[in-house]
């Protein structure tokens, strides 16, 4: 018995051991529990049975003589991927005579067990973050056994049994479970009538029989969205160390944006106060100054690295357009620009962009006729302005002949 409750313990602490090195969701109370139904027979493993505490040979008993149908059912959580508890109840019926557990009634025998249950293969192998296709489940446990023998016979008994599962895992979600149990139970100390009998609190093969069940288990749907545990992903300091560095670089990255963003919604209070004072002129005020060959009065300022119109610019494009309605022979030359930063190259490609789509704006949206209109892309320069941000623009020139 103490050899018994040392290997208990024993996979018991292995269970725990191997459970921690896997750190898995789906660990909550009413996570990882299944249900059961198992069928099979019962046999003698010798001849001999116990009988009122007294040793006996029945008559053509023994192993493979006599068979005891029974079904079963069993209730069980895994508290990890490695150890669980199962409840476990069996009947015995119709038990042939040469069976120890024969009696006159349609059910023999009746067993309830609390067993502990240990995946071996999760305990030597792992846990991947899903059931194996097959594996190999011990169980091992304590309980109570009953014989529904003659009134002056009847057996209770304290029993034990031990198991062994060989078990498929099917579906894709692994949640059914069908295995073949072979199995040893053993009335460790009986009580006949009331009487207690002389049962040692042994496992011997007179007091028990070797029973080989099929079964079929449905695990419950847990928390983690599937039916058993899953692997959690951990991060290690190091990891968690340059996510913090990457978060910290994004973050200033983001403040410097914030002040950009700052600086160009001044510019655009800026235009737009400049727009408001335009259109509280009076009318017979000049809205555009036009000098012979010469920049008219609006610019359109551009976003760094872009050729695209805000469409806070329109109105300067709008104030050359009424100018060039006003003025029947009047002709522009729109010329783009763009700040030192970046290759010259690009810098020429993206100041003729700028001007092309200020004359584009002209033609489509104010329908101004494109001979009227010529474009030239300057380049860089920081010589409009000491602030980059007023040399991204395109200006307007009267050329006028």
């Amino acid at each position: 018995m103490k050899k018994l409750f040392l290997m208990l313990a024993a996979a018991t602490f292995a269970a725990n051991v191997s459970a921690q090195g896997t750190a898995t969701t789906g660990n909550k109370f009413g996570d990882n529990w299944y249900i059961g139904i198992n069928a099979g027979v019962a046999t003698d493993m010798t001849k001999s049975g116990w009988y009122d505490g007294v040793v006996y040979d029945a008559k053509g008993a023994g192993f493979m003589k006599g068979f005891a149908p029974n079904v079963g059912i069993r209730l069980g959580k895994n508290l990890t991927t490695v150890f669980g508890l199962v409840a476990d109840a069996n009947l015995y019926f119709e038990s042939s005579k040469k069976s120890s557990l024969y009696s006159n009634t349609f059910i023999d025998a009746l067993t309830l067990n609390l067993l502990g249950s240990f995946n071996l293969s999760n305990l030597f192998a792992g846990y991947k973050g899903e059931p194996r296709a097959f594996e190999i489940i011990a169980l091992g446990g304590f309980g109570w056994a009953h014989g529904f023998t003659s009134p002056s016979s009847r057996l209770n008994a304290l029993d034990s049994k031990l198991a062994l599962d060989l078990a498929l895992n099917l579906g894709s979600s692994k949640a059914i479970q069908l295995y073949l149990e072979p199995a040893f139970v053993y009335n460790l100390h009986t009580w006949n009538n009331g009487r207690a009998g002389k049962t040692d609190m042994k496992f011997d093969s007179q007091n028990g029989y070797f029973q080989l069940n099929v079964g079929l288990n449905y695990k419950f749907g847990t928390s983690n969205g599937t039916h058993n545990f899953a692997k959690s992903q951990l991060r290690d300091q190091n990891e968690i160390d340059g996510l913090n560095a990457k978060i910290n670089e994004l973050r200033a990255d983001n403040n410097a944006k914030d002040g950009k963003i700052a600086t160009d919604a001044r510019t655009i209070a800026d235009l737009q106060a400049q727009l408001a004072a335009c259109k509280n002129q009076k009318p017979t005020e000049t809205v555009v100054v036009k000098k012979e060959n010469t920049q008219l009065q609006p610019i359109v300022i551009f976003r760094q690295g872009k050729s695209t119109i805000d469409a806070a610019q329109y109105a300067s494009i709008e104030m050359v357009a009424k100018y060039l309605r006003n003025h029947k022979d009047a002709k522009v030359n729109v010329k783009g620009y763009a700040s030192p930063e970046g290759k010259p190259e690009l810098n020429k490609k993206l100041s003729e962009a700028r001007a092309n789509a200020v004359k584009n704006a002209l033609v489509k949206r104010y329908k101004i006729a494109a001979d009227r209109i010529t474009t030239e892309g300057m380049g860089a320069t920081s010589e409009i302005s000491e602030e980059n941000d007023f040399n991204r623009v395109a200006m307007f020139f009267d050329v006028t002949k």
